[in-house]
C-alpha cells in the first residue's frame, strides 16, 4: 500500500538527536498519561544544566522523569501540569511542579483559540498503521490541537501501546517531523485502591440510585471503584459511558455484558472515554475493539456533548464540602492534590441531560496526625480550590446517607449536609452554622 505523506517524509533519528533540538526558552509538550516520552526524556536529563527557561507542559505523570532528576533545584526547567498524579504532586511539595488551572475540556480550545506556545511535541504512539497513522493509544486528550500548533512533531514509537478507535486519534506521518524508537516494554498501570466498608457503604447508596440503561461517567478512586463493584453486582443492564477516564471498573462492566450503550442518543453502541488507565486488561480489551470509541476531550467533556445522552449519572470523589454545598476536590489550602478534570463540566451536563444525575461523594471523616477530622466543614480552609460551586452541586453521598441540594437555601443546605456528617461532629457543626449566620439561630427550620 503506498502512503500519502503530502510531500513531507519525516526522518527516523536517536533519541539523542531529538533531544539535540532542545533549546533554552523553549516550550515543550510531552503529552499526557500513557503517552509521555520515556526515550527523549531520558536523553534530555543530560542536557538540562546546559539549557535555561525551558518549560514542559505534561498531565498525570506515571514514573520519575529524568529532566526533573537533573534538576532539583527548579533552576533550569518548569514542569506544568494540567493535572496532578502522586508523582506531580510530590515534586509540587518539593517546589519543582506547578499547575495550570483548567477545565479538560477547555483544552484544545486554549491552544487553538490562544495560540498556546510550542515548539516541540513530543509524545508516545503506536507503531504506524496501514493509514499512515500513528495512533495516540489510549491518551487522546487534546493532541490533536497541539499537533496543529507545534512547530517540531516527534513521535516516540512504543509497540506495547495498544491501537484504540477514533476518527481524531491519531497523528498522520506527513505531520511528523521526526520519529525515535520507544522500544517495547510494559506500560505503567495504575493500581487498583481496595475499598474498605465506607467506600461500599457509598458504592450501595449510588448503585442503588442507577437504572437501567443509564450513560455513566465515573471517576477515579475506591468509591467510583466500590460503585462499579456494586453495579456489577445489582443486574442493570444496558448500561452506556461516556466518561473522561476509563478506568478498570468500567472494564469489569463490559466483560460482565452491562454495558451495552444500546439505550445512548449520542454514538450509541460505543463506550466513549478520551484517556484510560489501569491494569493490562483494561489495555488488552480496548485494543482495536470496536466496541470503545476515543474522542478528544472537548466532545467527550464539554456539557454540550453530554447532555445530548439521556439518564447521564456522573459520579467523583471531593476531599471535603462546605455547608454551602461547595466541592473542594483539588487541593488543601495552597497545597494542590489533582486538578479540577472534568468534574465541574460532568456534574453541569449531567444536570442538563433528561433524567440526569451528578453525585459527588465522600467518606463523612479522614484521619491526619492521629485525629478524625470531618470531611464536611463549616469552611474550607484559606486558600482551597472549589472545583464544583455550590450552584452546581446536586446529590452529596456520605456513608451516612445521600441529599439532593438543588433549589436548596443556604439553612436548609446546612441542615441537609449536616444530617450526612458523621455523628460525632454534627452537634458541633450545627453550632458553627448558627455562630456564622448561616441558619437561624434558634434552631432549624
Amino acid at each position: 500500500m503506498t502512503i500519502n505523506t503530502g510531500g513531507k517524509t519525516p526522518k527516523t533519528i536517536s533519541a539523542d538527536e531529538a533531544a539535540a533540538r532542545v533549546k533554552s526558552g523553549m516550550w515543550l509538550d510531552y503529552g499526557a498519561v500513557l503517552g509521555q516520552p520515556d526515550a527523549f526524556d531520558a536523553a534530555l536529563g543530560p542536557r538540562i544544566a546546559e539549557l535555561k527557561g525551558l518549560k514542559i507542559r505534561n498531565c498525570i505523570t506515571l514514573k520519575p522523569r529524568a529532566v526533573l532528576d537533573a534538576d532539583p533545584e527548579a533552576r533550569h526547567l518548569m514542569w506544568l501540569s494540567l493535572h496532578f498524579s502522586a508523582y506531580d504532586r510530590r515534586m509540587h511539595d518539593a517546589g519543582r511542579c506547578w499547575y495550570i488551572p483548567v477545565n479538560l475540556g477547555e483544552i484544545p480550545d486554549y491552544y487553538r483559540r490562544f495560540n498556546d506556545p510550542v515548539d516541540i511535541a513530543v509524545f508516545r504512539t503506536a507503531p504506524m498503521d496501514a493509514d499512515g497513522y500513528f495512533n495516540f493509544g489510549l491518551s487522546n486528550l487534546w493532541m490533536r490541537a497541539v499537533v496543529e500548533r507545534a512547530r517540531v512533531v516527534i513521535v516516540e514509537v512504543t509497540e506495547t501501546l495498544p491501537h484504540v478507535q477514533g476518527p481524531r486519534n491519531g497523528v498522520h506521518v506527513s505531520e511528523v517531523d521526526y520519529i525515535i524508537d520507544g522500544g517495547s516494554g510494559p506500560l505503567p498501570e495504575l493500581p487498583n485502591s481496595e475499598p474498605n466498608e465506607v467506600d461500599r457503604a457509598v458504592g450501595r447508596r449510588i448503585a442503588s440510585a442507577i437504572e437501567d440503561g443509564a450513560c455513566l461517567q465515573i471517576g477515579i478512586g475506591a468509591m467510583p471503584n466500590a460503585v462499579c463493584s456494586e453495579l456489577l453486582a445489582s443486574g442493570l443492564k444496558d448500561l452506556g459511558v461516556q466518561t473522561e477516564m476509563l478506568t478498570d471498573g468500567i472494564i469489569d462492566l463490559y466483560r460482565s455484558g452491562q454495558i451495552t450503550n444500546a439505550r445512548k442518543q449520542l454514538h450509541p453502541g460505543k463506550t466513549v472515554f478520551t484517556f484510560g488507565l489501569g491494569r493490562k486488561t483494561l489495555y488488552d480489551t480496548v485494543h482495536r475493539n470496536a466496541d470503545f470509541l476515543s474522542l478528544p476531550v472537548d466532545e467527550t467533556n464539554l456539557p454540550v456533548h453530554i447532555m445530548q445522552n439521556h439518564n447521564v449519572v456522573s459520579i467523583n470523589n471531593t476531599t471535603s464540602i462546605d455547608l454551602a454545598g461547595q466541592a473542594a476536590s483539588e487541593s488543601d489550602g495552597h497545597r494542590h492534590i489533582s486538578g479540577t478534570g472534568g468534574q465541574a463540566q460532568f456534574v453541569r451536563g449531567a444536570y442538563a441531560s433528561k433524567g440526569g444525575k451528578s453525585f459527588v461523594c465522600l467518606a463523612s471523616t479522614y484521619e491526619r496526625k492521629g485525629h478524625r477530622k470531618s470531611r464536611i466543614v463549616l469552611a474550607h480552609p484559606s486558600g482551597t480550590t472549589v472545583t464544583t460551586t455550590r450552584a452546581d452541586t446536586m446529590y452529596v453521598v456520605t456513608e451516612f446517607g445521600t441529599v439532593n441540594l438543588k433549589g436548596m437555601s443556604i439553612p436548609e443546605r446546612a441542615k441537609a449536609l449536616i444530617s450526612i456528617a458523621h455523628p460525632d461532629f454534627q452537634e458541633e457543626l450545627a453550632r458553627q452554622a448558627r455562630e456564622a449566620n448561616l441558619v437561624p439561630r434558634h434552631g432549624f427550620l
